[in-house]
């Protein structure tokens, strides 16, 4: 793993140029400073520190928030199959059940890890819990603080 040297921004990379790209990055299982490396070790073990750009990880406090962001959009893309199911298909309790749980687990399984990295982006975008706040320098200019 390189050093990162405070304020340094060399070689190939390029930080995002808002917190939007950021969090993109980061939900993609992409380091958000430099989108070279993966985020994740494992599942939703964060790498210690990039291997691209060295940037430490280990200052992120995601805690239990990405798993309230996955049931919360889980919710809501569930709400309109589930009154869809119910109302234009005459299907009985056990096969809603057949149908709607096996999704529903699908979907906030698979959006927990996109959301774990999107909200580590998001707190290494605002300079959260120990992370240096970074913003990309504009051609001719001085950076944006």
């Amino acid at each position: 793993m390189p050093p990162r040297e405070a304020g340094t921004i060399g070689g190939e990379i390029v930080l995002p140029s808002s917190g939007w790209a950021a969090v993109l990055r980061g939900a993609r299982n992409r380091c958000p400073r430099c989108q070279q490396a993966k985020l994740f070790a494992r599942f939703l073990k964060p790498v210690p520190h990039c291997p691209a750009c060295g940037q430490n990880w280990t200052h992120q406090r995601a805690d239990d928030f990405p798993a309230y962001v996955s049931i919360l959009l889980t919710g809501h893309l569930m709400a309109p199959i589930i009154i869809t199911l119910v109302r234009d298909f005459d299907l009985s309790t056990a096969a809603l059940v057949a149908i709607i749980m096996p999704l529903a687990m699908i979907l906030m399984i698979g959006l927990l890890q996109p959301a774990k990295g999107a909200i580590i982006a998001l707190q290494w975008w605002l300079g959260m819990h120990g992370f240096e706040r970074e913003r990309p320098v504009p051609p001719g200019g001085e950076a944006v603080p």
